[in-house]
This record gives C-alpha cells, structure tokens and sequence, in this order.
C-alpha cells in the first residue's frame, strides 16, 4: 500500500511538474512573440545642442512610448559623417521606421536608399531631405515664417534697408525662409543689403557678422535672424556698440531667452512653432507607418512638396508671430514656458 501511495505521488508531482513547465514555456513564447512583434522606431537628430531640439526629442520620446512602441534615438553630434553612420546602424537593427531630422538636405540620398530598399519608410521632421524618396514630410510651414517675418518687420520699420543673417544653408529651411521673405517684399518693400548664413549653427560666426557690419559703418534698419539663438547672439553686438539705440531683431523658435528678451524690449519679436504637436504628430505618424499604414493617408489632405526628386506627401503645421503683447496668450497660457521662466520671476 505504501509502495502504491508513492508511486502516486511521484507520478502526481511529475504531473503538476510539467504542467508548470508547460505554462512557463507558453509565457516565454507569448513574451517573445510580443517583443518581436512591438514597433521600434528609430530617430536620427542631427544635434542637441539647439534648445528646442530637446524639447522636441523629450516630446517625441515620451509619445512613442505612449503608444507601446519603442524608440531608438542616434545624435549626430551636428556631423553629416556621423548621421551618416548612424543612420545604418538604425537600418540594421531593422527597426519599423526611421525619422530624421538631417543635419545637411542635400548629403543623406544614398542612405535614404538603402534605407528604404529594406522596406524601412523614411519620414523627414522639420527639416527636408532633398534629391531622394522619403515617405513623408513633417515640419512647420517655413515658408509662412518667413513671410511673417517679414510682414511684421515692414509694419515696425516700413520700407528701409534690411539684413538678414540666418542659419546654414544646408538647412533647407533658410532657403523656405528666404523664399517667404523675398515674396513677401518683392516689388514693394524694403531692399535686403545683406545675407549671410551661419555655417554650422556657429554663433561665434554670426556674432563675428555682427561686428564686421558695425565696423564698417553699416547700420542697418532691420535684422531677421535665422533663430533666436542667433537674434541673441546679435542683440549682445547692439548692446555693446549702439547701447542706447534700438534696432528692431527677430529671430524663431521662441527660446526662452529670446521670450524674456521681448519682454524687456531687446528682442521684437519671435516666430512661435508648435514644436509640442509637431513632435507628438511625428511620433504618432512613424508608429502608424510602421505598422503598415501609408504616407498618403495620414496626410490626407493630399498636401505635397517638391525635394527636388518628387512631390512628396507632406504635414505642414502653422506658426504665429509672438510680441510682447501676446506673449502671455501664446506662450505661456499654452504652457510652452511658464510665466516666472518668461519674467525672470
């Protein structure tokens, strides 16, 4: 009787054994099928060294995985070299869709192709890469900034001379920039005397410009920089060499310095851009494309613009010109900066 009682029970924990074995083994499966299966997007972004690129990134990190995927960020230290790098290191981890912000438009064709011969879609942020076939464009309307830029400059200083000293030229933004001022003065506004891009985001460089300008007994009516970071770096040349006269600057992105220059009436104004929706629409948009959905319905408005090898689907938000005088609705109601950042308080 005691030899069938334990044979029993060896055969009863056998069971229960294996049974545990077998749901252990069915869980690891499931864990790693759902692993396999989850959408990883990979982001290339060409520096964090500008303010706002952080907050984009924070932004589009955070809203990834909001969405249970992951993210794989690649910071190219402001180096096409190493974009470029970067870039096949995403492609090789196979992940879903890649989203870059390029540090140069013109530099990224061939691993764009690469890319995309792997069935990765590509998606462009704020930045076009041009002379290729990316998936889909997402930005801020830079043309229509530099249109505001330039209607709201005429309506502080009419039609006198201007400057402009903006970003890199690899940033195909100054170029939509450009664009948007040019047809905004073209035939009955002021004459631009100047233009000069800041190689590199350098803004030594645009500081150095500043200065060759004034020493030559140049004083111009207007300045329309390429960023605030830039206004800023030229706003220190005025406060140094004209403390006691006012020459009307601009710049975009709404930096906080640039804000708290308005508020003390260094700084006319800024180009706000919805950087919060432009990162949360991008991170939305990479997971949904990739999971298969394509470019062309998710900008169903069926918006497209030229890079220079197709008419490529495109989500172009709105920016808003910020003044002292809608400082408050604008930036700070919205909760892009909080009002003791705004006012030093």
């Amino acid at each position: 009787m005691k030899t069938f009682l334990k044979k029993n029970l060896f055969a009863f924990f056998i069971l229960i054994a294996f049974c545990f074995s077998s749901c252990s083994r069915k869980q690891k499966n499931e864990n790693s099928f759902t692993d396999k299966n989850k959408i990883t997007v990979g982001f290339s972004i060409d520096t964090l060294a500008i303010e706002r690129w952080q907050r984009d990134l924070d932004v589009f990190m955070a809203t990834v995985r909001s969405l249970n995927a992951d993210v794989i960020v690649q910071n190219a230290g402001n180096s096409v070299e190493e974009q470029k790098r970067q870039l096949m290191y995403l492609m090789e981890r196979n992940v879903n869709a890649i989203v870059i912000l390029p540090k140069d438009a013109e530099s990224l064709k061939d691993e764009v192709e690469k890319i995309r011969a792997k069935n990765i879609p590509v998606i462009a942020y704020d930045r076009l890469i041009r002379n290729t076939n990316v998936d889909l464009y997402i930005s801020v309307d830079s043309t229509k900034v530099g249109s505001l830029m330039a209607e709201k400059m005429k309506s502080i200083t009419g039609t006198k001379n201007w400057i402009c000293i903006l970003g890199p030229k690899e940033d195909f933004n100054m170029t939509m920039i450009q664009n948007g001022i040019q047809s905004s003065i073209k035939n009955h506004g002021p004459v631009i005397t100047d233009v000069f891009y800041t190689e590199g985001w350098d803004y030594d460089l645009a500081k150095q410009k500043m200065v060759d300008i004034i020493t030559n007994g140049i004083i111009p009516d207007a300045i329309i920089c390429g960023n605030d970071a830039v206004a800023d770096a030229v706003l220190s040349v005025l406060h140094v060499y004209y403390p006691d006269r006012h020459i009307p600057v601009c710049g975009q992105d709404a930096d906080i310095a640039a804000c708290q220059n308005i508020t003390h009436g260094f700084q006319d104004f800024t180009i706000y851009k919805p950087i919060t929706l432009l990162a949360e629409k991008a991170a939305e948009y990479a997971v949904r494309i990739g999971k298969g959905e394509s470019a062309e319905s998710i900008a169903a408005t069926g918006a497209t613009i030229d890079n220079g090898y197709a008419q490529i689907p495109c989500i172009l938000l709105e920016p808003e010109v910020v003044t002292k005088e809608n400082i408050d609705r604008v930036i700070i109601d919205s909760g892009f900066h909080t009002h003791s950042e705004v006012y030093m308080e």
